[in-house]
C-alpha cells in the first residue's frame, strides 16, 4: 500500500477519535443529561436550577430509581424511598439546597448519613464516609461540600448486621459505593428527580 494512503487513513481515525472524545466530554459536562430506564418513560433533567443543584457532579448514572424495586441485597428496601447515583469511594458531594445538618450518624440499612432540613424538606445523604465533614447545627449553603461517597466495607460499628456475602460488614445495604439520596416532603418520601425537572 501507498504510505500516503496509510498516513491519511491515520490522520482520519485521528479526527474521528477526537471528534467522540469532544462529544462524549460536551454530553457529560451539559446541564441536561438523557436517563432511559426500561421502569420508566425517558426524562430529562436539569441538573442545576435557582433552587436546586445536583449532589455529585459529573456522576449521573442512576442505578436504582425511586419507587417499587426488586431488592438488590440483604436488607435492603423493595420500595426504594430514593435514587442510588453509582460514584466511587471520596467522591464529593454537595448540598442541593441550603439547610441545617439535624444528624450525622450511622442509620442502619442507609449506613454512615448525614441529614439536613431545609424548610419542609428533609434531605439524606447516604453510604457517605464516617469520617463527617459537617455537624450537627452547621448551617450549609447549596453547592456546599457536605459529604464524601464511603466506602463498602466498615469496621466502625458495633454489631453491624449488614454484611455481604463474605460476611464482610458494609456501610449499610448496599452491593456497591454509590450516593442514596432521599427527599422527604413533610416527612413523607418524594422521588428525588422531581427537583431537578
Amino acid at each position: 500500500m501507498n504510505h500516503k494512503y496509510i498516513y491519511s487513513l491515520y490522520i482520519i481515525l485521528f479526527i474521528i477519535i477526537f471528534l467522540i472524545c469532544i462529544t462524549t466530554t460536551y454530553l457529560y459536562s451539559s446541564d441536561i443529561f438523557i436517563f432511559d430506564n426500561s421502569n420508566i418513560k425517558e426524562h430529562s433533567f436539569i441538573f442545576s436550577n435557582e433552587e436546586f443543584c445536583w449532589p455529585i457532579p459529573g456522576f449521573h448514572k442512576i442505578t436504582s430509581y425511586f419507587g417499587p424495586r426488586v431488592s438488590p441485597t440483604n436488607g435492603a428496601s423493595s420500595n426504594h424511598s430514593g435514587i442510588d447515583v453509582a460514584a466511587p469511594q471520596g467522591t464529593v458531594l454537595y448540598a442541593i439546597t441550603s439547610g441545617k445538618i439535624i444528624f450525622t450518624g450511622f442509620s442502619g440499612a442507609n449506613g454512615h448519613t448525614v441529614k439536613m432540613q431545609s424548610g419542609s424538606l428533609t434531605i439524606l445523604y447516604c453510604h457517605v464516609s464516617p469520617q463527617y465533614i459537617v455537624s450537627v447545627g452547621d448551617s450549609i449553603s447549596k453547592g456546599e461540600q457536605i459529604a464524601n461517597v464511603g466506602p463498602k466495607y466498615i469496621i466502625d460499628v458495633l454489631n453491624n448486621p449488614y454484611k455481604d456475602s463474605t460476611g464482610k460488614a458494609t456501610n449499610g445495604a448496599l452491593t456497591g459505593t454509590h450516593l442514596h439520596l432521599t427527599i422527604k416532603k413533610d416527612g413523607i418520601a418524594v422521588n428525588p428527580l422531581d427537583f431537578f425537572q
